[in-house]
């Protein structure tokens, strides 16, 4: 993985220094809160509804053991002994002292961690397929780009006061497993007809109150010009994104309104005017250093037979282990998901264990996946067993990865001061509901996605099924959507209807489930049989009759 040189050291240590004095002065009333703002969300720092919230940057979802470990001393110092994993690839804690967040910073600093870029109206934390390096599809590691991207539009004076926030992924395989076509811009690495790698870039998708699937602007940009390209997206953003009207500000909102023909036309444009400077073709050699950081560890030469085990290790397997480039080994994913639990939140405890097991096993890495699960991307099949009974000791072992209780959820209304609805115990409801195994496996993959609000943070537009939190008159209903997808195929769900009471929308979730499984034909998902037959069997038993008719009378 990639290592501070000693710019990056400077740099991440001179802000530490700068943020400490800017929080001495907020302390001591020097700083207003309107003063205070800019300058807390340039380092990560949002005030939430009962504290400040630090938002820590995990570069496309990559952590050491070390790291992890620090993770785990800042829940346990400065914070109530757990950290929050979000559908961005970050870390969230909730409870830390606005004292304390210089040290915290300080701390994370000795371990190349900062929370630098994961807020305001910037380019955001860079995030990358979690199976990358490793996944037997891949056509190439995305993470070099992803630092190389880090790189070039951190501290770029064009990128500073950008018209709103800015998010880029970047995934290495046809199986998109990053939700490229839901960021404001992503790059595909694909070959062309002659065999070149090169990247494909797409631009204009999201989520929140307006959601797009983005689209193709180039499907080959040749590698060294991939950062003249790139720049060439951010001018037109920067030159024509609108800045009157934050909810109209997003590059989204532009791409669509100009449509692909000529959004293609003014990026071909500015990416002629740069090439002709050519300062920003990326050299041969930087690729290959860059590369060199994220070379995979020299597999072992191995059996590819997979190890057997109890009934547990076996259903642990079939939904949580997948295949891996190199024979004799797997990847793991570790659900942060148990039944009745709340998705994505970790202890100290389990951080700390998880570091323990990673020296153990001589697993260098460990990923942050966007749909608040862990993974161990390089794992020899023959420690399977002893690393599930560890995971299970841990409480880390459930085996629902794709399953329907793998559910994505935002913290909602208990912490972010942005909800109209709790979306935790909603899914804790699901959760619960669907815990039976076998009932899971009888529905198949399914997934289910959570927002306390419209700004979509647990991702509802690309859920199966998503549910959003609505107040209406101070009380929470939660409005059910049908045939999201944040994949290759990815789609924006449909709104069933009107909301759903708190107590009665995992029951509602329950019928349209239960009507899938007598309606799905052989082989198909939720998604498919959706998609097949459309809205209206699954509204009517949903609302069933004279629930709709109580909605809409």
């Amino acid at each position: 993985m990639y290592r501070y040189d000693e710019f990056d050291a400077r740099f991440v240590a001179e802000r530490v220094a700068q943020f400490r004095g800017q929080v001495e002065r907020r302390l001591k009333g020097e700083l207003t809160e309107d003063e205070f703002k800019p300058l807390r969300l340039m380092n990560g720092l949002y005030l939430q509804l009962h504290a400040y919230m630090l938002r820590i940057a995990v570069p496309y979802g990559t952590l050491s053991a070390r790291q992890m470990r620090m993770l785990a001393h800042v829940a346990r110092t400065y914070d109530k002994g757990y950290g929050h994993f979000t559908t961005r690839q970050n870390i969230q804690f909730n409870w830390p002292k606005l004292v304390d967040v210089p040290d915290i910073l300080a701390d994370l600093a000795t371990v190349e961690m900062h929370a630098i870029q994961t807020s305001g109206n910037c380019i955001r934390n860079v995030t990358a397929d979690h199976f990358a390096g490793a996944a037997a599809d891949e056509i190439e590691d995305p993470r070099p780009l992803a630092e190389i991207i880090r790189q070039w539009s951190s501290l770029h004076p064009e990128f500073v006061f950008l018209p709103r926030k800015f998010k880029i992924a970047v995934g290495g395989s046809p199986k998109d497993r990053a939700a490229l076509k839901f960021h404001d811009l992503a790059v595909e690495i694909v070959r062309n007809d002659a065999g070149e790698t090169g990247y494909r870039v797409l631009v204009g998708g999201g989520m929140g109150r307006t959601p797009y699937v983005a689209y193709t602007v180039s499907d080959f940009v040749p590698k060294p010009q991939i950062l003249e390209f790139l720049e060439a997206v951010m001018r037109v953003y920067n030159q024509s994104g609108r800045r009157d009207n934050k909810y109209k500000a997003r590059i989204k909102i532009l791409a669509n309104a100009l449509g692909p023909d000529e959004m293609k036309a003014q990026v071909a444009r500015e990416f002629e005017e740069i090439r002709k400077s050519g300062t920003l073709a990326v050299p041969a050699e930087e690729l290959a250093r860059i590369d060199a950081y994220f070379a995979p560890p020299a597999f072992e030469t191995l059996s590819d037979e997979m190890p057997d085990g109890d009934a547990d290790f076996r259903d642990w397997v079939k939904t949580n282990v997948h295949p891996h480039r190199a024979p004799g080994h797997a990847i793991a994913t570790i659900s942060l998901k148990p039944i009745g639990g709340v998705p994505g939140d970790a202890s100290e405890a389990q951080m700390d264990a998880l570091a323990d097991l990673m020296d153990a096993f001589g697993i260098a890495e460990i990923r942050v996946s966007h749909e608040q699960n862990l993974v161990l991307p390089h794992v020899r099949k023959k420690d399977l067993p002893a690393i599930f009974a560890r995971l299970k000791e841990l409480d880390l072992a459930t085996p629902n990865a794709g399953l329907i209780t793998d559910i994505i959820a935002c913290p909602g209304l208990d912490y972010c001061d942005l909800a109209n609805a709790r979306s935790i115990p909603i899914a804790q409801d699901l959760s619960r509901k669907f815990a039976d195994l076998a009932r899971q496996h009888e529905i198949g993959e399914l997934k289910i996605k959570i927002s306390g609000c419209i700004n979509a943070c647990g991702h509802h537009h690309a859920g199966h099924i998503g549910i959003l939190g609505v107040d209406k008159k101070g009380v929470e209903f939660y409005q059910l959507q049908l045939g999201g997808s944040g994949a290759e195929d990815a789609s924006i769900g449909d709104i069933l209807g009107p909301g759903f009471g708190e107590h009665e929308i995992a029951d509602a979730v329950e019928r349209v489930v239960d009507l899938y499984l007598t309606l799905r034909a052989p082989g198909e998902r939720f998604l498919d049989t959706y998609r097949r037959v459309g809205m209206e069997p699954f509204k009517n038993v949903a609302y069933r009759e004279q629930m709709y008719a109580a909605h809409t009378g």
